[in-house]
């Protein structure tokens, strides 16, 4: 299962917070999340801590997503070897807007 919640920012930014798995049919959700973002005019970055796997076909996602200008990050030291190993250097993601609770001010996509 992955679980997706949007996160706006200040300045056209949008940070979306994944929580479960990257991987099988979960990939095409993360994947459709980005390009509604981003044809909504947003800069579009992914919060990677609460992910706990990330299959092959994640990590084929996430390179793509990366290379249409995603920014990909804020992981646990596991994933972030992981994905430097794949030539995905994570980054930090830094949020400029949440309600008090951490989950932001819109809601999400959860499938499964």
């Amino acid at each position: 299962m992955l679980r997706i919640l949007r996160v706006e920012s200040e300045g056209g930014r949008v940070v979306l917070d994944l929580r479960g798995r990257i991987a099988n049919e979960w990939v095409e959700l993360l994947e459709r999340e980005c390009a509604d973002a981003i044809r909504s005019g947003f800069r579009v970055a992914l919060d990677l801590i609460g992910v706990t796997f990330i299959g092959r076909s994640g990590l084929e996602a996430l390179r793509r997503l990366r290379s249409a200008g995603v920014e990909i990050g804020a992981c646990s030291p596991l994933l972030a070897d992981t994905l430097e190993q794949e030539g995905i250097a994570p980054g930090p993601v830094r949020r400029d807007a949440h309600d008090g609770d951490g989950l932001g001010r819109n809601g999400g996509a959860t499938a499964g």
